[in-house]
C-alpha cells in the first residue's frame, strides 16, 4: 500500500488529470440524472437522497473491490483508482495562473482564473478579494482534493479511495443547503461531513507543523468553530495561522452576500500567499509519504 501511494502521487505529478476524458465527468453526469428522476423539481425527500446516493456509490465501489481482487490487475487498479482521485496537479494549475495574474497587475484576468476554483461570485472582487479565494480555496481543496483522498486508499486501498471521491463529488453536487437541495441534498451532505472528519484534523495538523506552529494551533482552537462548515473550520483557521493571514469576512454566493467569521491573524493575503498555501499542500503530502516510508521500514 505504501509503494501504491508513492506510486499513484508520482502518476498525478507527472500526468495530471486526464486531458481527454475524466471518469468523474460521467459520473457526474449519471449523478444529474439520478438528480433529475429522484428529485423533481427540487421535491424530493430525505430518503429519496438516500437511494439515489447508493445507486451512484455503491455499484462503483463494488466493481472497484471486485477489479482490485484480480491478481493480474489488482496492483494497476490500486495505483490507478488513486491516481484518479487525487487533485494535486490540478490544484496547482488552477492557483498558480491566480497569482502570476496578481503579480502582473492584470486583475480581470486574475478574477477569471479564481473563478474557476470557487463558487463565489468573482467579478467585483479586487486583488486582496481575489488572493483570499485563491488562498482559502487551496487550503481547503487541498484537504478534500489530496489529503483525505490518500487518508481513506491508505485505510481501505482502491475501494475506499473511490468511495471517498465519489462521495465528495456529489456533496459537492447535491450538498447545497438551498430549496432544491435541503432534503434531497442532506445524505450526501453528512457522509461527506463523516468522512471528511479525521482526515480535515490530520491536514490541520500538517499544516500547523509545515508553517507557524504556534499560531496555527491558536487559531484552530479559537476559531475553527465559528466556521459553518465542521471540517473546512479547522483547516482554514489552521492554515491561515500557519501562514500569518487573515481568511473569511464578507463573500457573495449565488447573489447572496455571506458575512464569514475572521480566520487566522495578520495581513490580508496577496500572491505570494496563494504560492505559500500550495507549498503548505506539496510539502503536506512530502510528509505524509516520509512518514509512510519510515512506518514500511520499521515493520520491515
Amino acid at each position: 500500500m505504501v509503494l501504491a501511494s508513492v506510486a499513484g502521487v508520482a502518476l498525478d505529478a507527472a500526468l495530471g488529470e486526464p486531458k481527454g476524458w475524466h471518469p468523474l465527468v460521467a459520473f457526474g453526469r449519471m449523478a444529474e440524472r439520478l438528480e433529475q428522476r429522484f428529485n423533481p423539481a427540487g421535491g424530493g425527500w430525505r430518503s429519496h437522497g438516500v437511494s439515489a446516493w447508493c445507486l451512484a456509490v455503491l455499484p462503483l465501489t463494488l466493481l472497484t473491490w471486485l477489479l482490485s481482487q484480480v491478481s493480474a490487475l489488482g496492483w494497476a487498479v490500486e495505483i490507478i483508482a488513486l491516481y484518479l482521485a487525487l487533485g494535486l496537479k490540478s490544484l496547482g494549475e488552477h492557483a498558480l495562473p491566480v497569482a502570476q495574474a496578481l503579480r502582473l497587475g492584470d486583475l480581470a484576468l486574475a478574477r477569471e482564473r479564481v473563478g474557476y476554483m470557487v463558487s463565489r461570485n468573482t467579478a467585483e472582487l479586487d486583488a486582496t478579494g481575489v488572493a483570499r479565494a485563491g488562498t482559502e480555496s487551496v487550503l481547503e481543496n487541498g484537504s478534500d482534493a489530496v489529503f483525505a483522498a490518500l487518508f481513506w486508499f491508505l485505510i481501505a486501498g482502491a475501494p475506499g479511495v473511490v468511495f471517498y471521491r465519489l462521495s465528495n463529488t456529489l456533496d459537492a453536487m447535491w450538498g447545497y443547503r438551498n430549496e432544491r437541495f435541503e432534503r434531497f441534498g442532506w445524505a450526501a451532505a453528512k457522509i461527506d461531513d463523516v468522512l471528511n472528519y479525521l482526515p480535515a484534523r490530520l491536514v490541520a495538523l500538517t499544516y500547523a507543523l509545515l508553517g507557524r506552529t504556534w499560531s496555527a494551533l491558536q487559531c484552530w482552537y479559537a476559531q475553527a468553530r465559528q466556521w459553518d462548515s465542521p471540517n473546512a473550520g479547522p483547516v482554514m483557521a489552521a492554515g491561515a495561522g500557519a501562514l500569518g493571514v487573515s481568511l473569511g469576512g464578507a463573500a457573495e454566493y449565488h447573489g447572496e452576500l455571506h458575512q464569514r467569521p475572521q480566520l487566522g491573524e495578520g495581513p490580508p493575503p496577496c500572491a505570494r500567499d496563494i504560492e505559500r498555501a500550495l507549498n503548505l499542500v506539496y510539502g503536506g503530502v512530502l510528509l505524509w509519504l516520509g512518514l509512510l516510508l519510515l512506518w514500511a521500514l520499521f515493520r520491515a
